[in-house]
């Protein structure tokens, strides 16, 4: 406990529950939230005198601090006294869930002040015996000003308290107040879930405070630089368990407000940023373990712990937090690591320090209904998140405005801690295809920004909520991994670590760590053509990538900024001119060679200049962050070896010279038909890199060309490319009854089942609604976890209401979260425009799809060709609704403009976006503002490359299929 006076727990709880209950009743409470929901208004600031208080509309925004959405630099948290009661039951009057709580928080002032602001959203607060809505007291002896007037400042967050006097600079003091929230059901901040066992409906009260939500919670300075410590205590009802950062310290039964309920406290957490908290309430139950005394706990759902399916992140977070200890070379620094599952919640996971909060299906784990890709994905979220323990938890960025180093760097070193739990499924390679070509897809834009953005830019909670975007993660993982690459692992770690001790539990901005690199560099035999920094001030600072081109006639090799759309007009600009440092590792006829650098806008290395059948093979294993381009008889030369012994490539760079191919088509620098070429061999293609590159590619050909004749062509060349993969796997699955051993292989079995039916192979298609069949007339589901998304994809689809209405009754009844997302995308698959139009209005509907789910259902039906205008006319109709129920921060907006306008390709189209975005310009769009203008931009470069391509294509679908039959 920290020195000085502030309020005892035992005296703070008994203060919370007297001081509210002066407001009245918890009906009256409920009343005042209710209509505050409903109206939004803005409390404005009182007279000297007393606390009563008057609405105004927002006003318009000032020069004052409390318009200004930093806080300004005048106080600095030290610790917290918190103590929160969640309600979970609903006020029976009102019907809605609250939580009530208590806060004392001691600061130091910095600079003389007469104004203290502290976040505050979606809090009522209790008028103190001051008349105002805290009390402020000094930490000893010294005189303290009063607080001349209180209020809420609505649109920047804040609790302002303006002061009649100055706080001295030096000084410490205490606030201390009292106050009442929702429990509301918006995945934001203290929230509640909702979920069913046994037939009861049950609630329980999470938190979710990334990026600006601790606010909604308690009063704080709720920014990540602003470190400190925290004391929780939680009051919860006789049945139940409470949970937080830190290590429970005991739990009583106390009589509150003329209740017997619990009090858990817990001890003071390490110093650390008010996104990290947690805190949550539940009758969950969980299972244990402790590797070097660190307590590990899974907690789920009853039921779920009694199936074992906690028993799989129990057993592979001992060994990735021992991984993560070594590559850090840190001791994990909490007593504890609880992991626990959540019905609703809208992120994949979150690093609370100590208690980290997942979907139940990025954590559970059937052996029965989980594939491997299921599996796959806990193994990497949990090393993800483990890898925030500390990259994020003890060294945190200074401002939002550097997430994409924190993000970027869990995205990369997943991999590594998932490859630690399960070596043999080489996980690390599939970085290539998860994160290098998906993030590919969208800095190749005009509208995409840079990984690191100025701190001034990002202010609003809004803006900061943009950033949680595939750059941040994507594309940080993937110039991290460059880095560590060239550096090597060795010299990566070594300043990783040295970075980590000096700047433990502190903050930073990514250029510290690049320092460490270099001091790491200066120490090693590693030759660089320049400094870290400047280097990778390339990559970071600006937006996009190269294309890298070797001309092996002669060994020039050049670089250019690489655009989807060669005729869009850049008009952001670049202090590089749009310019990279390249690492370029290399090798010639299959033989690797040194490793050469490009640190010009051109350059002759001569040691690439080829001659007769040899061919020349750049980004080995794909390490570096750009596409590859060669002259003519280059591409020939490797396009013969992919057709005569595919093998000589390594396989990674199989799936990249598909993934190049298709990609520096779609920016007119080699044909199209050339691409499509790269796509020939694959007949011969066993490996699951290769095919899902391939077939990633592919995709946008579906995109652009199911709605015209050249589908029929493409469909039937991709059949003949496809049966041999599938009687390759029927084969070695001694006819589909035994699953393959590998976990590549695994995933290339759902490949070949997913194109083979998809492309209309009757045998495949005969086998999965066989398959579905048999589960509908007996009720035992005859199929493996692995395909079951795409057996129930293609059934439904080639079904009717009989195979839907089943699939759905199996949704709602599913007990397994797993199965229960398999059965949901597998619904939208149907071809039925009424059937997609009625799970579109189930989509809004809480009691039908969880709002976590909402948005992802909406992109399933628009991935449907059946099913694209009707999503687009719900989304364009329900917009508002949506985007006011389902939270402007939310971090799905941005997926669900994109998803839903994927397959835009034709003038009417681009109209109706651009409308969209017009008409709704008032409402806004939340993290999903880019993603408006991103969706603009590859409407019209969808347009261009049709009208000049579509002629092409057919002809080559047509000629190819002709030459396969």
């Amino acid at each position: 406990m920290a020195k000085g006076f502030f309020i005892s727990k035992a005296v703070g709880i008994a203060g919370i529950f007297v001081g509210i209950a002066a407001l009245s009743t918890i009906i009256a409470l409920s009343v005042v939230y209710s209509q505050e929901r409903s109206k939004n208004n803005q409390v404005s600031p009182t007279d000297g005198g007393g606390g009563e208080t008057t609405t105004k509309p927002t006003p318009t925004p000032s020069n004052e601090p409390w318009d200004q959405y930093r806080l300004p630099k005048t106080l600095v948290p030290d610790h917290y006294n918190v103590t929160l009661w969640p309600r979970l039951k609903p006020d029976p009057t009102t019907q809605l869930y609250i939580f009530k709580g208590v806060s004392s928080v001691e600061f130091e002032c910095v600079e003389d002040t007469d104004l203290i602001l502290i976040h505050s959203n979606k809090l009522n607060y209790t008028t103190l015996e001051n008349g105002k809505f805290a009390k402020l007291s000094a930490v000893n002896s010294a005189s303290v000003p009063s607080i001349r007037s209180s209020w809420l400042q609505t649109e920047t967050q804040y609790l302002v308290l303006q002061l009649d006097g100055k706080l001295v600079k030096g000084q410490r003091y205490q606030l201390y107040t009292e106050f009442t929230g929702e429990l509301a059901d918006d995945l934001g901040g203290f929230y509640r879930s909702v979920y069913t066992e046994n037939g009861v409906q049950k609630v329980l009260a999470t938190t979710q405070m990334q990026p600006t939500d601790a606010r909604k919670a308690f009063p704080c300075f709720d920014e990540p630089a602003l470190k400190a410590y925290f004391f929780i205590t939680l009051i919860h009802e006789q049945g139940t368990v409470a949970l937080s950062n830190g290590r429970e310290t005991g739990t009583t039964t106390v009589s509150l407000d003329g209740q017997t309920v619990l009090k858990t406290e817990f001890e003071r957490t390490e110093k650390m940023s008010t996104y990290l908290l947690a805190f949550i309430v539940s009758d969950y139950d969980h299972i244990s373990s402790t590797i070097d005394k660190v307590n590990i706990r899974i907690f789920a759902r009853k039921p779920a712990i009694a199936a074992g399916q906690g028993d799989y992140a129990l057993n592979i977070t001992g060994p990735i937090l021992k991984f993560f200890e070594n590559y850090y070379n840190s001791t994990y620094p909490l007593p504890k690591s609880d992991q626990i599952a959540i019905p609703d919640f809208n992120a994949g996971a979150m690093e609370n320090w100590g208690l980290i909060t997942y979907r139940e299906t990025a954590l559970l784990y059937d052996e029965e209904f989980s594939s491997n890709s299921n599996k796959e994905r806990i193994a990497t979220i949990i090393a993800h998140e483990l890898a925030h323990m500390w990259f994020g938890n003890l060294v945190t960025l200074r401002w939002w405005n550097d997430l994409w180093l924190n993000e970027g760097f869990a995205s990369y070193v997943e991999y590594l801690g998932a490859d630690k739990a399960e070596p043999s499924w080489n996980v690390k390679d599939l970085i290539v295809l998860g994160d290098v070509h998906r993030v590919f897809a969208v800095d190749a834009l005009t509208s995409s920004h840079p990984l690191s953005s100025k701190e001034e830019d990002i202010q609003k909670p809004a803006q900061i909520s943009e950033l949680f975007d595939a750059i941040s993660y994507s594309k940080g993982a993937s110039v991290l991994r460059m880095l560590s690459d060239f550096l090597t692992e060795d010299v990566f770690t070594k300043g990783l670590q040295s970075y980590l001790q000096q700047f433990a539990f502190g903050n930073t901005v990514y250029t510290d760590l690049w320092k460490h690199l270099q001091m790491a560099v200066d120490t090693s035999a590693v030759d660089l053509p320049s400094s870290v920094n400047d280097i990778m001030n390339t990559w970071v600072l600006q937006m996009g990538f190269p294309v890298v081109t070797i001309d092996t006639s002669t060994g020039l090799v050049s670089q250019k900024h690489f655009l989807l759309d060669p005729d869009a007009e850049v008009t952001t600009p670049s202090e590089f001119n749009y310019e990279w440092i390249v690492p370029i590792k290399w090798m010639k006829t299959g033989a690797v060679q040194n490793p050469k650098w490009l640190s010009a806008k051109s350059a002759t290395i001569s040691e690439m200049v080829t001659g007769g059948s040899d061919w020349l093979l750049a980004n080995l294993d794909v390490v570096g962050y750009y596409r590859v381009n060669y002259d003519d008889s280059n591409w020939s030369k490797l396009l013969n070896a992919l057709n005569t012994n595919h093998n000589v490539i390594p396989v990674i760079n199989r799936a990249q010279l598909v993934d190049d191919a298709f990609n520096l088509a779609r920016a007119k620098i080699i044909p199209t038909v050339q691409a499509l070429e790269t796509t020939l061999y694959l007949k011969n293609e066993r490996d699951y890199m290769p095919w899902e590159s391939a077939l990633n590619n592919l995709d946008f050909f579906f995109l652009m060309f199911d709605r015209s004749e050249v589908y029929g062509p493409m469909q039937d060349y991709l059949r003949s490319q496809v049966t041999p993969l599938f009687q390759h796997y029927k084969t070695i699955t001694s006819n589909w009854s035994e699953v393959p051993k590998g976990h590549m292989d695994q995933y290339n079995q759902v490949n070949a089942i997913s194109l083979a039916c998809n492309t209309g192979l009757k045998e495949c298609q005969d086998l999965v609604q066989g398959w579905f069949k048999q589960w509908m007339d007996t009720d035992i589901n005859p199929i493996h976890a692995n395909l079951r998304s795409t057996v129930y994809c293609n059934a439904i689809a080639a079904g009717g209401a009989t195979e839907w209405n089943f699939a759905w009754e199996k949704f709602k009844n599913a007990t397994i979260a797993i199965e229960a997302d398999k059965l949901r995308a597998a619904l939208a698959c149907t071809k039925q425009p009424w059937l997609l139009n009625r799970y579109l209005e189930y989509t809004v509907d809480p009691d039908q799809i969880r709002k976590q789910d909402g948005t992802s259902t909406i992109i399933y039906i628009a991935q449907n060709v059946v099913g694209q205008s009707l999503a687009w006319d719900f989304v364009r109709a329900r917009w508002n609704y949506i985007f006011t129920q389902y939270g402007g921060g939310s971090f799905s907006f941005s997926n669900l403009i994109n998803g839903v306008t994927k397959r835009f390709s034709t003038e009417f189209e681009l109209q109706q976006l651009r409308q969209f975005k017009e008409d709704n310009a008032e409402v806004g769009f939340g993290s999903g503002t880019l993603a408006v203008d991103q969706s603009i931009e590859r409407t019209q470069a969808n347009m261009k490359w049709i009208e000049e391509n579509k002629a092409n294509v057919l002809k080559w679908f047509t000629d190819a299929t002709k030459v396969t039959a």
